[in-house]
């Protein structure tokens, strides 16, 4: 394509390339820089699309592979699925989305690199280029088995908790530094296909060993892990084809997953190593299973009228989401009530926990779907020490991060996970279908405390009652 250029432009388009692509990263740069503020996320991600389209356009000078025609095509089709996955995919599905996201990021680069082994005479290459070769390969099809069944786990038809044989993970060691022994077979002899196909092949085996044991609590933190894989391949893969474009913004995705993934455990008070090699959550989500429920203890239930007179008249009012709110679609609504709270002179803010949903950020971009203000949605740090002065927290669909267990009980699966605090305030009201337990599959004492109060019933259904009652009030 460079040389239908003029002679004066194909003389400096090398620098020329080099200086749009460092644009690319700045845009890039900025762009995740802005994803850390709920009011800047937005504009954020446009930015770094647009930094990724410019990358794209730049590479076509770059990287004269394919023809115009078939990159523009591709394009085209990538931005028409992507448009209408944005439109159609719902809240409750957007974890998986991003799962399937991760795969394809890593299957991407694992075949970039195939296909830059496939076009040259082994021989050709130099033992550092073979070594990001192998580890393309190998990363990238780790991620795209692993994000799979991670996908299969949140969409329910993989059970949600632990799928294992005896001995697995020691298995799955041996199988990682077989694999890493094959890449450095791989690099001394590159025209040993057996060698490049084993990588390949195994790879994509451990993906699935990999993640298939995790149970259905540490999703959010395998997602992010995962993330962060395909940031690596992708890197991996810029090393590959010799493109700082991918290597610089691959090295971004892998570095940002990679703190997320600390985040998550920290918030989860585990370490990678457990969640990755033991695991909790037998139930998938579903709330079922053999978890254990004390049904010797009572419950106090309550009416919608009851909680709008309570809300009504309180001073602050503090909102925790959870997973149950998407799976309800209810943020509308919540908004709608909120509102109503608002014009009654109520103050009204929102306590998100790390963990809440199947993603990080889960509740943040659900939240922000239905327009709630930017400046109410606070973190879990910042909240915590509101709830000693909180008249009424409204708990709709969250149960894990909310569960007193995790401070009072030390055989608790998840004692020592830092939580909401919301048992400090004077009252709570738990919106849930029924006294199941959550992800972690643990019973939630906070159901039984006396300054608590149960609102049964689909969320949606429940606030709509509850903003009908407070009209009244």
């Amino acid at each position: 394509m460079s040389e239908f250029l003029p002679q004066g432009i194909q003389n400096i388009l090398p620098d020329l390339i080099q200086l749009l692509y460092l644009v690319a990263m700045s845009f890039f740069i900025i762009g995740i820089k802005r994803l850390g503020s709920p009011a800047t996320a937005r504009s954020g991600n446009q930015m770094a699309s647009f930094g990724m389209l410019l990358g794209v356009i730049i590479t076509l000078f770059d990287q004269q592979i394919l023809t115009f025609e078939y990159i523009i095509g591709g394009v085209l089709l990538g931005g028409l699925i992507g448009a209408i996955a944005a439109k159609k995919v719902e809240m409750t599905a957007m974890p998986e989305m991003v799962a399937i996201f991760n795969g394809f990021g890593g299957g991407a680069s694992a075949l970039v690199a195939w296909g830059e082994f496939s076009r040259m005479d082994p021989t050709l290459f130099a033992g550092q280029d073979l070594v990001t070769i192998g580890l393309s390969i190998l990363i990238g099809s780790i991620t795209f088995t692993g994000s799979f069944i991670a996908f299969g786990k949140l969409k329910g038809f993989i059970g949600g908790g632990q799928i294992a044989f005896p001995g697995q993970n020691y298995f799955n060691l041996l199988l990682t530094f077989g694999t890493l022994g094959l890449v450095g077979w791989f690099t001394f002899d590159p025209t040993n296909m057996l060698a490049f196909w084993l990588i390949f092949g195994i790879a994509l085996l451990l993906g699935v060993l990999t993640v298939l044991p995790i149970g259905g609590a540490d999703m959010p933190v395998v997602i992010s892990l995962l993330n962060s894989y395909s940031g690596i391949a992708a890197s991996m893969a810029g090393f590959v084809i010799n493109n700082n474009l991918l290597i610089i913004s691959g090295a971004l995705v892998g570095a940002a997953g990679l703190i997320l993934t600390n985040i998550m455990c920290k918030a989860m008070n585990r370490t990678l190593g457990n969640v990755l090699f033991g695991a909790f959550g037998g139930d998938g989500g579903s709330g079922g299973g053999g978890a254990a429920v004390d049904h010797d203890k009572t419950v106090h239930e309550t009416t919608p009228d009851d909680v709008a007179l309570q809300t009504a008249y309180a001073d602050k009012v503090i909102i925790v989401p959870g997973y149950g709110l998407a799976v309800a679609q209810a943020q509308h609504v919540l908004k709608e009530v909120a509102d109503a709270l608002e014009e009654k002179g109520v103050e009204v803010k929102y306590g998100i926990h790390p963990v809440a949903g199947r993603m990080p950020g889960h509740m943040n971009v659900l939240l922000a779907e239905a327009d709630v203000p930017y400046d109410q949605l606070y973190d879990m740090d910042q909240i915590n020490p509101e709830f000693k002065t909180t008249d009424v927290v409204l708990i709709i669909g969250a149960n894990d991060v909310v569960n007193p267990a995790a401070k009072t009980e030390s055989g608790s699966p998840i004692y020592g996970m830092p939580i909401m605090n919301v048992d400090e305030a004077k009252r709570t009201i738990v919106f849930k279908r029924s006294l199941s337990p959550g992800y972690a599959g643990i019973d939630n004492s906070l159901f039984y405390e006396d300054t608590n109060q149960m609102f049964f019933g689909d969320a949606k259904k429940s606030l709509q009652a509850l903003s009908h009652s407070l009209d009244a009030v």
